[in-house]
């Protein structure tokens, strides 16, 4: 090659496979800073004393009384914290199969759902689908709020995973039911039985449960006793995979779909000559 070609190469720079190098080592780095970043953060959170002690307040509420403050609205939260067997069954199975139906068998990361979440995140350009466990979702109450960024996502799965060593599952889902949102100001199970059902949380039926369950997506915007469409068609789902595990009966299930009881089972065909009364 000659010299006056030589000196054309080196003017040029590097290539695209240069560039796409560069742009890579400086998303590692990037992505480096924000987790080391994000794990001193984490790591200054007490998540041990939960086993014992719950919570005074959480970060959802926190937040939402500051945009009341600034709205100049009033703001008079309800919450009841209660014991986890005061709790209905019917909604904390519902919850689960709404929620994070591998809440049992994870350690606080559905790796399926985060790649089917990335997945559609990618397809969009944005964030579309959460695909947050159980324990991410208490973390996200109880510390970040509900502002969305890379580094929050970070945090949220540090904290999971911290949340996973400290805590058994049962106390991680007590907590959770007892401070994630259920409308305006409604936080935990307790009020929001009574503020939507007019019972305590140990009362609640399957067909109050399902509802309940199935506006935990947008609580603040959807009202489990007058759901749109979209409820009323995840109320299905749940009540449906409830029923094929046994977990409603027949009855409760027609009962949570507003569909008319089943007719009575009718006896054999009466002998001839005979009567059904003998």
């Amino acid at each position: 090659m000659s010299r006056r070609s030589s000196s054309k190469a080196r003017r040029r720079g590097p290539g695209l496979s240069g560039w796409l190098g560069r742009v890579c080592f400086a998303g590692l780095l990037v992505l480096g800073v924000l987790v080391a970043w994000a794990a001193l953060r984490a790591a200054a959170i007490d998540v041990d004393s939960l086993a014992t002690h719950d919570p005074a307040s959480t970060a959802i509420m926190r937040q939402r009384e500051r945009e009341a403050r600034e709205a100049g609205k009033p703001w008079h939260p309800s919450w009841h914290r209660l014991p986890y067997e005061r709790i209905s069954p019917h909604l904390r199975r519902a919850v689960l199969i709404a929620e994070d139906d591998a809440f049992y068998s994870h350690d606080g990361l559905d790796w399926n759902e985060i790649k089917e979440s990335a997945r559609k995140d990618i397809e969009k350009l944005r964030i579309v689908r959460g695909g947050s466990t159980i324990t991410q979702q208490l973390a996200k109450n109880l510390w970040l709020g509900t502002s969305r960024s890379p580094l929050r996502k970070i945090e949220e799965v540090m904290l999971a995973v911290r949340l996973e060593h400290a805590l058994s599952k049962r106390r991680i889902f007590e907590l959770y039911l007892n401070v994630i949102e259920w409308g305006d100001g409604v936080f935990g199970a307790e009020a929001a039985a009574r503020r939507w059902f007019h019972v305590p949380a140990s009362a609640l039926g399957a067909r109050a449960s399902v509802r309940l369950a199935a506006v935990i997506i947008n609580p603040r915007r959807f009202s489990p006793v007058a759901p749109p469409r979209r409820i009323e068609r995840r109320v299905r789902i749940i009540a449906g995979r409830m029923r094929r595990r046994g977990e409603l009966s027949e009855a409760d299930y027609r009962e949570t779909l507003g569909l008319p009881p089943e007719p009575p089972a009718t006896g054999g065909p009466v002998p001839a000559g005979g009567s059904a009364g003998r």
